[in-house]
């Protein structure tokens, strides 16, 4: 019979073997953490924009779509440890990145008041092809996170994208939001109706994407949307 004593030993020995590490820093993780670890959880450079009703995340909407709110969690630079972060969730699988991530987030989101009366968790949909080639959403886990965290339900089955477009790196603003323009469909009207909905995305850069969803899902009567995710680029 394997005693506590002997797992703990074996735990030891394999993680001096295959070591966990933080998916911001790279250091290896303490038996206490998960993911990432204290010290980045305490130093990674949060917005709180969650307390700032005209904050920068939600300006970028203003003139082009009617939302309730909008926030981020972290800011985001280029050779930064949040872009380890978003890496290692959407390129490398880590689904844990996005679970983490969006309980930590989830602990801001509720001290926010623009929030309090939150329905349905919703991630940005990547293409059903795509989604095949990569494996997985990156966005499901961290709404996943989220809901955990919230105790409020999410769903990857109400909002779908319905057209394959070209990836949008390195394209312009409105060549972004022209790629995106009319490519989300909502399958369930009746699951938003009189709901307020969270749209939520791993990186807002310009807002292409997130206001493509906007508008599918304001197509439903009496939905009002707020939009959160895990990082913005600085140059919104």
């Amino acid at each position: 019979m394997i005693t506590q004593l002997s797992k703990t030993w074996v735990g030891d020995f394999l993680s001096l073997l295959y070591p966990n590490l933080c998916a911001a820093c790279g250091n290896k993780l303490f038996r206490s953490e998960k993911t990432i670890c204290l010290l980045c959880n305490h130093f990674l450079p949060k917005t709180n924009f969650h307390l700032i009703e005209n904050n920068l995340v939600h300006k970028l909407f203003w003139g082009r779509v009617k939302i309730n709110f909008a926030t981020s969690f972290y800011y985001f630079n280029k050779g930064s440890r949040v872009q380890n972060l978003l890496h290692q969730l959407k390129y490398k699988g880590y689904k844990d990145v996005g679970q983490t991530v969006g309980r930590l987030f989830s602990t801001s989101l509720r001290e926010s008041p623009y929030l309090q009366d939150l329905n349905i968790i919703i991630p940005v949909p990547l293409h059903p092809r795509k989604q095949k080639k990569r494996g997985y959403n990156q966005c499901d886990s961290l709404a996943e996170g989220l809901s955990d965290g919230l105790e409020i339900p999410w769903s990857n089955k109400i909002l779908q994208r319905k057209v394959f477009n070209p990836t949008q790196t390195k394209r312009r603003r409105y060549e972004r939001w022209e790629n995106v323009s009319g490519i989300f469909e909502v399958e369930d009207r009746g699951a938003l109706q009189n709901k307020h909905v969270l749209l939520v995305d791993d990186l807002i850069t310009t807002g292409s994407t997130m206001e493509a969803c906007i508008e599918a899902v304001q197509k439903v009567e009496s939905v009002k949307v707020s939009v959160a995710s895990m990082a913005c680029a600085l140059n919104i």
